[in-house]
This record gives structure tokens, sequence and C-alpha cells, in this order.
């Protein structure tokens, strides 16, 4: 009985480290989760204010594009309506010619 009790004792000392092993290796499984979990949300904090960074830049250029295309449609439309006026004077000029010939002899 002797050994056999000194194998059981020395079986649940065993069991007991490998328990102790097992835990031990669950505590730094569950340590390393954690670990991965809170660099994966700073990785996602990281990229969601890079992109609304990007959005904001984003929207930034479309407004100075659209100011850049309102100022070149204005632009167009002062000279078309200048090009129009002149051209409405020209026929103008020549209309009170034509009615001053008509009129006169």
């Amino acid at each position: 009985m002797d050994v056999s009790s000194r194998v059981l004792s020395e079986l649940a000392s065993r069991e007991a480290a490998l328990d102790a092993q097992i835990e031990a290796a669950r505590t730094q499984a569950q340590q390393a989760v954690d670990a991965a979990e809170a660099q994966a949300a700073g990785i996602l904090r990281d990229a969601e204010a890079q992109v609304k960074a990007m959005q904001a830049e984003h929207e930034q250029k479309l407004s100075a594009e659209m100011l850049s295309i309102r100022d070149t449609a204005r632009t167009q439309a002062q000279s078309d309506a200048a090009q129009t006026r002149a051209r409405a004077e020209g026929k103008l000029a020549q209309a009170v010619d034509t009615i001053m010939r008509a009129v006169l002899p």
C-alpha cells in the first residue's frame, strides 16, 4: 500500500501541476486575446479617424471645385451677356439706320 499511496500521491501532484499549467496557459491566452482586442480597437479608431479626415479633405476639394465651376460659369455667363448686349446694340443701330433711310428721303 505504501507504494500505491506514493504513486497516487505523485499522480495527484502531477495532476495539480498540470491543472496549474493549464490555468496559467488560459490566463496567458486570455491576456493575449485582450491585448489583441485592444490593438484591434486602436486600429479601428485610427482607421475611423483617417476616414473622417479623408472625407473632410474630399468635401473641401469638392467645395473648392464647385466654387471654381460657379466662378467659371459666372464669368462665361457675363461674357455671353456682354456679347449678346453688344450684338443687340449693333442690331439696334442697324435698325435705327434702316428706319432713318426708309423714313428720310
